[in-house]
């Protein structure tokens, strides 16, 4: 009974610590992250990346994006974005033609590359993407990667 009493208890606090843990929302829609940006007054965080063949796009995930310091950062003070580029999966046509289409706009040419946007809606309108700074691969961690992106959104 005392170990049965032991493995509820310890199963329990991991649902509990679970339920507490943030999770992170990444849009692969463009329209959708524009008109939460709006909504909310965030910057877009764009990040374009190699998800199944990138090494350094890999690293930035588990070194920085997969940390919870990241994803309550990210939650207080951007709208998340993935533009992949895989090699091993296809993407929807419509992803896969929006994912160009920025990647020709913001001249990407590496991964991964993050820009800092914001939208702008014009008088015809369109949504204009005024870019507010970019980064990559870092080392430091998630602390000093946030702290430069932090500083280039102005938060």
């Amino acid at each position: 009974m005392k170990k049965f009493l032991f493995f509820l208890s310890i199963t329990l606090c991991s649902l509990s610590f679970q339920a507490q843990t943030e999770t992170q929302e990444w849009h692969n829609d463009m329209n959708k992250a524009i008109q939460k940006s709006m909504e909310t007054g965030k910057p877009i965080f764009l990040f374009f990346t190699g998800s199944d063949w990138c090494g350094w796009c890999i690293r930035l995930q588990k070194e920085v994006f997969q940390t919870e310091y990241f994803t309550k950062w990210a939650k207080e003070n951007v709208v998340l974005v993935e533009l992949d580029f895989p090699r091993k999966k296809q993407l929807p046509e419509e992803t896969r033609k929006q994912n160009q289409s920025l990647q020709q706009a913001f001249q990407v040419q590496g991964y991964p590359t993050v820009h800092f946007v914001t939208p702008q809606l014009q008088h015809d309108g369109t949504v204009k993407l005024n870019n507010i700074g970019q980064s990559g691969y870092a080392a430091g961690g998630p602390e000093s990667w946030c702290a430069n992106a932090g500083a280039m959104i102005k938060e």
